[in-house]
C-alpha cells in the first residue's frame, strides 16, 4: 500500500484542529365545509409520548439534534430497536412515535439499559451546562451572537436546506456547540423544505413538496408565559400584516428559532409567506427576506424576554438573505419611545460596530434583487417608522459602474451594514474583493475590506461511525477529534483496506437499493430491475461527484469526450465506477437538462453497472457517499466555486480530492493529498476550455 494511500487516512487528523400522530379519516362534514370556505388545514394534531420515568431521559435525549453527531447517542436508540430505528430514518422523534406502551414498559424494565439511558442523560447535561472552549475566553468575549441564515442543514430529519449554505449553516451551529460559543440561529421554518426530486421516465428532474408537520419534527413552540403562542408580526402593504410563530430547535447548546407564517391569523398570501425555501419570487422572496431579517430581531428580542438569555453583542449576516436584520436593528435604536433615540446617522454606525457580513457567491446572478419601487412600497407600509426609507434605499443601491439604479442588491446593503465582511475561501475572498469594488471608490482592488475566513466542515458530524471505531481501536482515540492520525502509518495495509473495502460495500448497497427504488417511480417493473442487484463492485476505484447543479459547476464536464469515459469506465484489468447525484433548481431548465444528458448516459445498458445518477442527495445519502468513494471529483469553472466543502468531508472520511483548483483546494491542494485538474485560463473559449479541462 502507498504512504499516499496512508496520508489520505492521515487528511483526517488534518481537518481537525417523541410524540405519536393520531390519525383518522376526516368527517364528511368537515371535508365538505372545507371545501366550500377554503380553509385551508394548519397542522396535524399530535400528542407525545409519555415515557415512564425510569427511561425519561429519551426524551430530552431525542430532543436535542445532538445526538445527529453524538454516536453513543444515535447508537442507543438503534440498539434499542434496529428495525423501528432504520424504518423511522434514523428519527429519534419518530422512533418514539412508534414504540408502544408495551415496549416502553419492557425498557423500562431492563436495568442495564436503564441505567445506559441515565448515563447519556446526564452526559448531555454536562454538555450543557459544564464550561468548555469559550468560557475561557475571559469576560471580554461577546456574552451573546446571533447568526442569521436563510437555511439550516443540521439533519436529514429536519430538511431545512437545498446546498452548501445550509450545510454550512448547520456545521456552524454544531461546532459553536462544541465549543461553548452562545450563539443563536435564526431563520424560517419551511412548510415543505427545499424538495424531493426523483426522474421521469425520460430522465427529467420532477419535484414534489411533500408538507411537513413542526409536531412531528424536533421542535418546540415557543410560548408566552401565559400558554399562548410567542408571535411576530410585520405590517404589509394594503392594511395587511404577517404573523409568524417561532419554533424552537436545540442544536447541542445552541437555540435555533426557525419563523413560521403558516398561522391562522394570516391570511393565505401571508401563510405561504414561508412554504418553500427558494421557492418563490417577486413579493413572496421579498416577504420571506422581511420575515428573516427584520422579524428574526423581533423573535430574538421576544426570546430574550421569555429566557433571560443576554441580548446579542454581535450579528452574524450568512449572506444577503438576511440583510433586513440590520434595518430593525437601526429602527430599534431610532424608535421616538426610547429615552434617547438615536439619529439616522448615530444608528447606523452603531448597528454596524457589531455586524459582520459573509457573502458566499462569486456568481453575481446568486445574489437577490429586488426592484427599488417593490422595497419602497413594502416600507411605505409601516415596517420602520423612524426610519427614512430614502436611507434604507440607499443602502441597497447600485450607484456604481455597471449597477442597475432600478435595483435594490441585498448584498450590497449587507455590506454597508457591516463593519466586518468576509468570503469563505482565500480565492473567494479575491473574486469578492474585485466583484464589489464599486462600493468603495478610489480603492485598489486588493485594499477593498473583505477578508476571507475559509469554510470548515464540523468533522463528528461527517467522519463514518466505522472510522471513529477505527480510530478508538487502534489509537485508543475515545472520538475522532482525540485521535492522533499520523500513527496511521503503523497501521497494516490489510487493516485499512479492510476499513475502506467495507465503506466502499455500504455505499454499493445503498446504491442498489436507491437506484432501484428511483427506476421504480420512472415506471419500470419489478422484472425489469434485476440487473440492479449487481450495479458497482466493492472491489473497484469509486469516484463521487454530487453537489447542486447549477451550469457552472458542469456535471457533464464528464461526457466531452464519451467513448473515453466509457472505455475508464469499462478498463478490463483497472475499471473506475461513478456515483454521481445532485439537484437543479425548480426553475433552472439548463441545470435541469444536464441531469438528464447525464442520466440518459447511465442509462445505458452497457455501462448502468459502473455509472450512476441518484435523485434526491440530501445529508443521509452524503453520509453514505462521502465514505465509500476513494475519490471526490469537482470541476467547477474557476473562481466560480466559493468555498466547496464537500471535498472536505470526503477528506476526512480518507478520500483523495481531483480537483480545480478553486475554492478551499486552491488554498490546501500540496500535491500529496490529491490531485489539481489544470484550469485553461489561456483566453480559450468556454467550448475550448471545456475539452482542455475534461
Amino acid at each position: 500500500m502507498g504512504r499516499n494511500a496512508k496520508g489520505a487516512l492521515r487528511n483526517i487528523g488534518a481537518y481537525f484542529g417523541e410524540r405519536k400522530r393520531l390519525r383518522g379519516k376526516p368527517s364528511p362534514a368537515l371535508g365538505k365545509c372545507a371545501s366550500v370556505t377554503g380553509v385551508k388545514a394548519i397542522r396535524r394534531f399530535t400528542v407525545r409520548t409519555v415515557l415512564p420515568e425510569s427511561i425519561a431521559p429519551l426524551g430530552k435525549l431525542a430532543g436535542n439534534l445532538r445526538w445527529s453527531w453524538h454516536l453513543p447517542t444515535s447508537r442507543l436508540f438503534e440498539e434499542i430497536d434496529p428495525v423501528a430505528w432504520e424504518e423511522s430514518g434514523h428519527d429519534p422523534v419518530s422512533f418514539l412515535g412508534s414504540v408502544t406502551r408495551e415496549q416502553l414498559q419492557q425498557l423500562a424494565g431492563d436495568e442495564k439499559l436503564v441505567r445506559r439511558i441515565q448515563e447519556l442523560g446526564a452526559d448531555l447535561e454536562s454538555y450543557l451546562t459544564e464550561p468548555r472552549w469559550y468560557q475561557g475566553l475571559g469576560d471580554d468575549a461577546p456574552r451573546s451572537i446571533a447568526y442569521f441564515s436563510p437555511e439550516y442543514g443540521i439533519s436529514a430529519v429536519l430538511p431545512q436546506y437545498s446546498g452548501g449554505l445550509g450545510i454550512l449553516a448547520g456545521d456552524h451551529l454544531k461546532s459553536a456547540s462544541d465549543l461553548g460559543v452562545p450563539l443563536v440561529g435564526v431563520g424560517l421554518l419551511y412548510q415543505a423544505g427545499y424538495f424531493k426530486q426523483s426522474l421521469s421516465r425520460d430522465a427529467w428532474q420532477q419535484e414534489t413538496y411533500p408538507v411537513l408537520d413542526p409536531d412531528g419534527l424536533p421542535l418546540t413552540l415557543l410560548r408566552e408565559e401565559d400558554g399562548s403562542a410567542a408571535k411576530v408580526v410585520l405590517p404589509l402593504p394594503n392594511g395587511r400584516q404577517l404573523s409568524a410563530h417561532i419554533w424552537r430547535a436545540d442544536v447541542g447548546r445552541v437555540p435555533l428559532l426557525l419563523l413560521d407564517s403558516n398561522v391562522s391569523e394570516n391570511d393565505d398570501a401571508a401563510r405561504n409567506v414561508t412554504d418553500r425555501l427558494y421557492g418563490g419570487g417577486g413579493d413572496q422572496r421579498l416577504q420571506q427576506e422581511l420575515l428573516l431579517g427584520m422579524g428574526g430581531v423581533k423573535a430574538l428580542r421576544i426570546f430574550q424576554r421569555l429566557t433571560g438569555i443576554p441580548a446579542p453583542e454581535v450579528f452574524h449576516t450568512n449572506e444577503g438573505h438576511a440583510g433586513f436584520l440590520g434595518i430593525e436593528r437601526i429602527r430599534e435604536l431610532m424608535d421616538p419611545s426610547n429615552e434617547s433615540p438615536m439619529s439616522w446617522e448615530e444608528a447606523l454606525t452603531a448597528g454596524r460596530a457589531s455586524t459582520v457580513f459573509t457573502t458566499h457567491t462569486p456568481v453575481p446572478a446568486g445574489i437577490d434583487r429586488f426592484d427599488r419601487a417593490q422595497i419602497e412600497h413594502f416600507f411605505h407600509a409601516g415596517l420602520a417608522p423612524a426610519v427614512p426609507t430614502d436611507r434604507v434605499l440607499a443602502l441597497g443601491a447600485e450607484n456604481y459602474a455597471d449597477g442597475d439604479p432600478t435595483k435594490f442588491n441585498m448584498a450590497v446593503m449587507g455590506l454597508r451594514l457591516a463593519q466586518r465582511a468576509n468570503g469563505v475561501a482565500k480565492l473567494h475572498g479575491e473574486v469578492s474583493r474585485g466583484m464589489f469594488s464599486g462600493l468603495w471608490p478610489g480603492f485598489d482592488a486588493r485594499e477593498v475590506p473583505i477578508t476571507s475566513v475559509t469554510n470548515g466542515v464540523h468533522v463528528p458530524s461527517w467522519v463514518d461511525p466505522q472510522i471513529a471505531d477505527f480510530a478508538l481501536s487502534h489509537f485508543g482515540a475515545e472520538s475522532v477529534l482525540d485521535a492522533q492520525w499520523s500513527k496511521v502509518y503503523d497501521v497494516p495495509d490489510t487493516d485499512i483496506w479492510a476499513l475502506r473495502r467495507s465503506l466502499r460495500s455500504n455505499l454499493v448497497d445503498d446504491v442498489r437499493r436507491r437506484l432501484r427504488a428511483s427506476w421504480k417511480k420512472r415506471g419500470a417493473a419489478d422484472a425489469e430491475l434485476t440487473w440492479t442487484d449487481s450495479v458497482l463492485d466493492p472491489d473497484v476505484l469509486t469516484i463521487g461527484f454530487a453537489r447542486r447543479v447549477p451550469t457552472y459547476k458542469r456535471l457533464t464536464l464528464m461526457l466531452r469526450d464519451p467513448a473515453r469515459l466509457k472505455a475508464l469506465l469499462l478498463h478490463p484489468k483497472h475499471p473506475i465506477q461513478l456515483v454521481i447525484a445532485g439537484k437543479s433548481h425548480p426553475a433552472d431548465e439548463q441545470g435541469k437538462r444536464m441531469i438528464q444528458d447525464l442520466v440518459r448516459f447511465t442509462d445505458d445498458p452497457e455501462v448502468r453497472h459502473r455509472i450512476v445518477f441518484l435523485p434526491n442527495y440530501d445529508i443521509a445519502m452524503a453520509l453514505t457517499l462521502f465514505p465509500g468513494c476513494d475519490v471526490w471529483l469537482n470541476n467547477p469553472l474557476r473562481p466560480l466555486e466559493a468555498c466547496g466543502t464537500s471535498g472536505m468531508k470526503a477528506a476526512i472520511n480518507g478520500g483523495l480530492n481531483l480537483s480545480v483548483l478553486d475554492g478551499w483546494w486552491d488554498e490546501m491542494y500540496d500535491g500529496d493529498n490529491g490531485w489539481a485538474i489544470p484550469t485553461a485560463n489561456n483566453g480559450a473559449s468556454a467550448d475550448e476550455r471545456d475539452d482542455i479541462e475534461a
